[in-house]
């Protein structure tokens, strides 16, 4: 098989606050398996573009790359879509491959429909992949990368089975090489943890828990837990700090206590921390029912100063609906263990679950000022595919805006979630958004349309904000991208090869 140039493709995220914050590692981790493996390969960096289509169009004149790769989350794929048409209209002949979590989602989403002997919204948003994209990767990308690369790949590679050959594994999850971090400009992101400038990393791939809303509880890639070693995961953090000179680190695992080793690897942090003669700067997330001081003593010798937790509402009626586990108790408790180790908390909270109404919201904001985090996030929720309020939905015979299909979820106690059906390629669903371009809701409940649900959105931040004396986040403008001579500048693209 020839080895022939591969262009990898990160899309933009304008939803962001600020989209040069982190960079996307999955894109990064398949470059660089294919770098070892002598494929030559660019990534093509848009986050942050504003023009973004520009960009694409002028790079796809130019490169002599015939197949391009595009990751996408949910929120970026009409980005992805524009990409897609885009190189389409100036290369016809390029293969265009889409993989990343949309399209696991997608088809994880369509393959429950299929065990349910009926169609739905989910396969015809694999329908929709189908017109955009010549092959749909689902699952790892390390190793389906070169299936999508070779002659003749199939339509779709599901890779995202526990019984697939390029399922990895904790051995095999180990053994691919570090995101290849040197193909994009490093030094145009920017993050920092208590005032130290930090770079994200993952350690673990996986949640096994059944929160209703979340996207992935269908799928086996994003549902199983994979762990690197300790000895992996450390000397990543070695080579970024002589790299790049960063003593921060994100960690951006689901949860890092559902690792039963955690304690380990965080003794483990902290030795290399004081071998090197350094102090880390370290944020990442933990699961509340979970925490305890053990893990709190552990996490902060080791240099995390932040931690962030989902823990969603302060209703006690709403935790149950989402199947969250962690009752109100535990998660006050999660906060008490955390203040009491000298680690500050930043809240995740949804709204919109089945049941919510004025009153657990207000439940909510109770919670928050009564327990007092450093930060919070509150955010209107979206169901994906791949989530139970996506995947048990049931179509409603009633239309909803624009004359779209409405869906309904059921919980156990009989709260239901209403859900406008969206088409992915034109709308930017997403969970959190810039609060300065305004919320959107698709979805409402028994007591709260979808208007309401925004403002009382809008009123829980304001309040608590106010309260708690937690300033605003500030956005950041978008980069524009410059023509010169059809030649993209260096912080959007990077090679390697010939």
């Amino acid at each position: 098989m020839e080895k022939q140039r591969v262009c990898i493709i990160i899309p933009p995220s304008p939803f962001l606050l600020d989209e040069r914050v982190f960079p996307f590692l999955g894109p990064l981790k398949v470059a660089a398996v294919l770098e070892r493996a002598g494929w030559p390969v660019e990534v093509l960096d848009l986050s942050g573009i504003s023009n973004f289509a520009d960009a694409v169009r002028d790079h796809a004149q130019t490169t002599s790359a015939r197949l391009f790769g595009v990751t996408a989350t949910t929120p970026q794929f009409p980005a992805a879509a524009i990409i897609a048409s885009t190189i389409r209209s100036e290369r016809p002949e390029a293969r265009l491959i889409i993989g990343g979590t949309h399209a696991t989602l997608v088809v994880a989403g369509a393959r429950h429909e299929l065990s349910e002997s009926r169609v739905g919204r989910a396969r015809r948003a694999y329908d929709q992949l189908k017109e955009y994209f010549d092959v749909i990767v689902a699952g790892d990308g390390e190793e389906t990368i070169f299936v999508a690369c070779g002659d003749s790949p199939p339509q779709l590679i599901d890779a995202d089975s526990r019984t697939s050959p390029m399922f990895l594994n904790d051995e095999r999850l180990t053994a691919t090489p570090f995101p290849a971090r040197h193909l994009i400009d490093m030094e145009s992101y920017h993050y920092q943890i208590d005032g130290v400038p930090a770079l994200s990393l993952i350690a673990q791939l996986g949640c096994p828990y059944k929160c209703g809303f979340c996207a992935g509880r269908s799928s086996p890639m994003l549902r199983n837990i994979r762990m690197r070693t300790d000895e992996n995961i450390v000397e990543e953090m070695i080579l970024l700090y002589r790299t790049y000179g960063n003593r921060g680190f994100m960690f951006y695992d689901d949860e890092l206590n559902v690792n039963k080793g955690m304690v380990g690897l965080m003794q483990k942090i902290a030795k290399t921390q004081r071998d090197l003669g350094v102090e880390w700067k370290l944020r990442g997330f933990v699961k509340s029912e979970r925490f305890n001081d053990v893990q709190a003593e552990s996490l902060y010798a080791a240099g995390f100063r932040q931690l962030l937790v989902g823990f969603e509402s302060g209703s006690p009626r709403i935790l149950e609906n989402i199947q969250k586990i962690a009752t109100r108790d535990d998660n006050t408790r999660c906060m008490d263990i955390a203040r009491r180790h000298g680690l500050k908390v930043k809240a995740l909270m949804s709204l919109g679950h089945p049941g919510d109404s004025a009153e657990t919201i207000a439940d909510t904001r109770r919670w928050l000022i009564d327990v007092r985090p450093s930060d919070f996030d509150a955010s209107v929720i979206t169901p994906y595919p791949g989530s139970p309020y996506y995947d048990h939905a049931l179509p409603l015979v009633e239309r909803g805006i624009d004359g779209n299909q409405v869906w309904v979820y059921t919980c156990k106690s009989g709260d239901r979630l209403y859900q406008q059906e969206v088409n992915y390629a034109l709308e930017a669903d997403y969970y959190k958004g810039n609060p300065d371009d305004g919320y959107q809701s698709h979805v409402w409940t028994d007591s709260l349309q979808p208007d309401e649900l925004v403002r009382l959105r809008n009123d829980l931040e304001s309040d608590v904000r106010r309260e708690l004396r937690i300033p605003f986040n500030s956005s950041a403008a978008a980069i524009s991208y410059e023509h010169s001579m059809g030649q993209l500048p260096p912080h959007v693209l990077r090679r390697v090869g010939v």
